[in-house]
């Protein structure tokens, strides 16, 4: 026999988002409209909204824009979990899943095929994605003074624990730094991303890339939420406290993927976030008969932020994801 429970607590339906209207010291469920199915259905994204005892930022973290990037459903539950709010300053509003067709579909596009974090910002009257990214900027983003977005690899690839931020920026520099990841790849946003889209609208912006798809990762959920906690407490929403982190991220000023010239069994030798030198062999690609057809250079030295796991391969496939160190 099983028995299942459910939170008897109250679940507020919106058609916008407006941090001022949630009472003090409350934490509170909500279900943001967004749009209609062919049966006048409203598809509702699911938000967590903290609000604290004194006035303070609002801070948005925002998830699965991209469908099978779950780890970071885990990171905000962890975080939501640990808030005090008696003593937090200013309003959390926390979305675990963004793309929903993609979430329940386990898949990474929206349900018309696009990609919806190369949609920004969007247009009212446009095809089904450009829609719901446009409302979801309309709706939500809209009330944030900050976004942290979190991402995960793709299908495929895995991904050290990194954060892409535009470091001429000061606050998300900032933001970039107190997270604390394994690396911080400089990336100013232009290619229509959410962070794109956010730091257009004036809202300082990071994207965290916290692991694998489709998987829970305690190892990568821990110390992001500890770095989120670091940034709530640099804008003072949160007492601060002592760091656990031991180390200092490595930045990278640019990176590139570097993609197969022939089909095969790809094998990709270094680890994440390992160094590799100028034509150092970064992977084998066999035939299916089991000779080698190809030894993969490097061609710079740098760090490994990511790399294919998957090594069924055609020609102009994904190898690794190699950063450009900071000199």
């Amino acid at each position: 026999m099983f028995s299942t429970s459910y939170s008897d607590r109250e679940i507020l339906i919106r058609t916008k988002i407006d941090s001022s209207e949630f009472q003090a010291r409350t934490l509170n469920r909500v279900v943001l409209e967004m749009v209609q199915d062919a049966l006048g259905r409203y598809q509702r994204i699911p938000l967590i909204v903290a609000k604290g005892a004194k006035d303070g930022p609002t801070v948005g973290i925002t998830c699965a824009i991209h469908g099978n990037e779950v780890n970071g459903v885990s990171v905000i539950h962890r975080l939501i979990e640990s808030l005090k709010l008696n003593t937090l300053a200013g309003c959390i509003i926390a979305c675990p899943v963004i793309n929903l067709p993609g979430y329940v579909s386990h898949t990474r596009e929206y349900r018309d095929g696009n990609d919806l974090n190369h949609l920004m910002p969007g247009l009212e009257g446009g095809n089904q994605g450009e829609v719901y990214a446009a409302r979801l900027l309309d709706r939500l983003v809209s009330s944030f003074d900050y976004l942290i977005d979190l991402h995960t690899a793709s299908f495929g690839r895995v991904n050290s624990l990194y954060v892409r931020a535009d470091l001429a920026e000061a606050k998300a520099s900032r933001m970039a730094q107190l997270q604390r990841p394994t690396i911080i790849l400089d990336n100013p946003p232009s290619d229509r991303t959410l962070r794109g889209a956010a730091a257009e609208m004036g809202i300082p912006a990071i994207t965290v890339e916290v692991g694998d798809p489709q998987v829970f990762q305690p190892k990568h959920a821990k110390p992001t939420v500890q770095g989120i906690k670091q940034v709530l407490a640099d804008l003072g929403m949160i007492a601060k406290r002592k760091s656990h982190f031991d180390h200092v991220p490595i930045v990278c000023t640019s990176s590139r993927w570097l993609y197969t010239s022939h089909g095969g069994s790809l094998e990709v030798i270094p680890s994440l976030a390992q160094f590799v030198d100028k034509d150092e062999v970064i992977a084998t690609q066999r035939d299916i008969f089991g000779d080698i057809i190809c030894e993969y250079k490097a061609p710079y030295a740098g760090i490994v932020i990511g790399k294919s796991c998957n090594p069924v391969s055609a020609t102009g496939a994904r190898i690794i994801h190699l950063g450009v160190l900071e000199k």
